[in-house]
């Protein structure tokens, strides 16, 4: 069984439903509640990774990042994960910084999406993971057109996330005007699939709230860091 390492704290909602997600699926592939994976966490602060970003400090981002990853290897992770969407960013980068194999939550994504034969795909999440092309350049590569809310809206789903998904705040107003925003892009964009890139979106959508596929990236890569703890040595 591989050990793995997980970067943590991104925020930390997402980060407790990461461990339990890894330990109910591992749990089921083996048939039984009486086993636990043994593996790491590096739990880091999400509001720095928000400020370099901010402030485009890339360099400060990739040291930081990749210093955590780097502390998993060294305790002994064969694999690791960044528990998050929006520091993807950097992910080819702090990749750069360890010897190990890290699981991208995009590269997961897209598998899945190429699975569903996703065409035209909505994308939500931090308005960092919205605005920037790390997560939209693979999906067009693939010929799939992504779209996003316009800035302004953009703006709005960001604060929300960080000041009420990110804290545990599910609150009802904005799950409805999330849906909302979600049901007129379907129509203007004829969408299929609606990717939801934050990992605490989760928290207030499910996929019976909509008739489009739902690419839930938590769970997509739960599914792919626990086929990888079953992988040989």
């Amino acid at each position: 069984m591989k050990q793995i390492g997980m970067i943590g704290g991104l925020g930390p909602e997402s980060t407790v439903e990461y461990y339990q997600s890894i330990i109910k699926s591992f749990q089921q592939r083996k048939g039984s509640q009486q086993v636990l994976p043994e593996m790491y966490m590096n739990s880091i602060n999400m509001y720095h990774i928000f400020q370099y970003i901010s402030e485009w400090k890339i360099d400060a981002l990739i040291d930081y990042v990749g210093t955590a990853a780097q502390k998993l290897e060294s305790i002994g992770a064969e694999g690791i994960f960044i528990a998050a969407n929006t520091p993807h960013l950097v992910f080819e980068a702090v990749q750069k910084q360890v010897s190990v194999p890290m699981l991208s939550i995009v590269e997961a994504t897209l598998e899945a999406a190429e699975k569903q034969n996703a065409a035209n795909i909505a994308l939500l999440g931090t308005k960092f993971t919205m605005e920037q092309d790390f997560f939209k350049k693979p999906f067009e590569e693939k010929g799939k057109h992504i779209f996003v809310p316009e800035e302004k809206t953009q703006g709005y789903i960001h604060e929300k996330i960080v000041s009420e998904l990110e804290n545990g705040i599910v609150n009802p107003e904005t799950r409805q005007s999330f849906k909302e925003i979600v049901d007129n892009m379907t129509e203007q964009y004829q969408l299929d699939s609606l990717i939801l890139g934050c990992t605490e979106l989760p928290m207030i959508f499910s996929q019976q709230d909509f008739q489009i596929s739902l690419l839930d990236t938590m769970a997509i890569h739960v599914n792919k860091i626990v086929d990888f703890m079953f992988e040989d040595k």
